[in-house]
């Protein structure tokens, strides 16, 4: 899927080469898996997946190193992101869930960064792309489970098998669709949303490229933080479901 005129543009396009030259002998010998395994169509979304994580750690190391009695505005704001994160997982998850925080905390900031990234002209978002919302969503959905067994033990699986032993055979299959959908929505919420808006502010701006899209750029930006938010809301609760007792 072609993007347009994009500013990592070359870097992507020189990856794919020489990731091709790599993998055409594999795909030679094996046509079959190889060339559904190594398919480099995604190479757009994990340039602009990498630049944006380079950006927050040299963000992250510059705000560390710098750290002031008085904060300067970097500072400031930074304290303002982790305080409010910090706050919304106690209120979520409780004193107990603290130990999660890195992961809910940089799933948060990397959402968030990326959808914004993508309203900047000649840039890309890669939370409008399935496979890094997927990728998110799995390590969300692992995580939750191992969790529950590593506090619970195999008396985790009896919440799948419902209150009473006779309603087993109806809440097994319901439980299991319940939280394998779980990972679909997370990856098709985010995924539709930041798509849907990068593909509406494009079509705005090609018919009325002035006034009309700031609108539309306001409500972007809405959206972009609405979604960071969700999605750490969302991980915070299954993590939080699956520390609870059985029941």
């Amino acid at each position: 899927m072609e993007h347009g005129i994009l500013l990592l543009n070359p870097i992507a396009h020189a990856f794919t080469e020489a990731t091709e030259k790599v993998l055409e002998p594999l795909r030679a010998a094996h046509p079959g898996w190889a060339a559904f395994l190594t398919d480099t169509n995604h190479y757009i979304q994990v340039v602009y997946m990498w630049f944006y994580m380079i950006v927050l750690i040299l963000l992250a190391i510059l705000a560390v190193r710098s750290l002031k009695m008085v904060p300067g505005r970097l500072q400031n704001f930074l304290e303002v992101v982790i305080g409010g994160l910090k706050n919304l997982l106690i209120d979520t998850m409780g004193e107990h869930g603290m130990k999660f925080f890195p992961l809910i905390a940089t799933l948060a900031i990397f959402i968030l960064t990326a959808n914004l990234g993508g309203i900047i002209p000649s840039m890309y978002s890669p939370t409008a792309n399935m496979c890094t919302n997927a990728a998110m969503a799995i390590v969300v959905f692992l995580l939750t489970h191992i969790v529950g067994v590593s506090i619970h033990g195999p008396k985790y699986f009896k919440h799948f098998l419902g209150p009473v032993w006779w309603m087993a055979p109806i809440m097994l299959p319901i439980e299991l669709i319940g939280h394998l959908a779980r990972p679909l929505s997370l990856t098709m919420r985010l995924f539709g949303n930041i798509a849907g808006e990068d593909l509406v502010l494009v079509v705005l701006l090609l018919l009325v490229p002035f006034l009309v899209p700031l609108p539309m750029l306001g409500l972007m930006i809405f959206t972009s933080v609405l979604q960071a938010f969700v999605f750490s809301l969302l991980a915070m609760m299954y993590i939080s479901g699956a520390m609870e007792e059985a029941h």
